[in-house]
């Protein structure tokens, strides 16, 4: 078998396959774009908890404090996808020694991505669950905005997620090399 010098060119067709990884480049972009969309969200909705504060029951407050989080949540998940995605499918950071490089970003691969895209979703849908049984206890009231049949489903949906999440990460343990 024939090996080739790596500082050779590529052939064409070759180079043009693996530059095309670049076409990603303005999704990550765009994600960039939908992080300041959240970030405006979670802003509009602190201010209307302070400005609510007094006005505001305990349940009330914790409603907001939850979107907020969920807010924070998805942000992270932003965060991952954009860095993780952008250092594993497009091209290096070149963050090595910078005091504000992720941990995680060192030994990110598209298996370990995957993992933490999983317990992500499930973090954000355990907020969201909680929200609804929170809500839950208006249920039969005129106020109600959940139903016993969207709290069963919603339930059931998270359950999936958490099934899905331990089946992702036992396949990336299977495919790890044993030690």
């Amino acid at each position: 078998m024939k090996k080739t010098d790596p500082a050779s060119p590529l052939r064409p067709l070759p180079l043009l396959i693996f530059s095309s990884r670049w076409l990603q480049l303005p999704l990550y972009l765009g994600l960039i774009v939908a992080q300041c969309v959240y970030v405006f969200l979670f802003l509009k909705e602190l201010l209307h908890l302070v400005s609510h504060a007094t006005e505001f029951g305990e349940q009330q407050i914790m409603l907001v404090v939850l979107g907020l989080i969920d807010v924070v949540m998805i942000s992270n998940l932003l965060v991952m996808v954009i860095v993780g995605g952008y250092e594993t499918f497009v091209s290096r950071l070149g963050l090595q020694g910078h005091p504000d490089q992720p941990e995680w970003l060192s030994h990110v691969n598209a298996g370990v991505l995957k993992v933490k895209l999983a317990m992500a979703i499930i973090g954000i849908s355990s907020i969201h669950l909680l929200r609804t049984f929170i809500e839950a206890s208006n249920i039969g009231r005129d106020t109600a905005t959940v139903t016993a049949e969207g709290v069963m489903w919603q339930t059931i949906i998270h359950s999936v997620f958490i099934i899905s999440a331990i089946g992702i990460a036992y396949v990336d343990r299977m495919s790890q090399p044993k030690h």
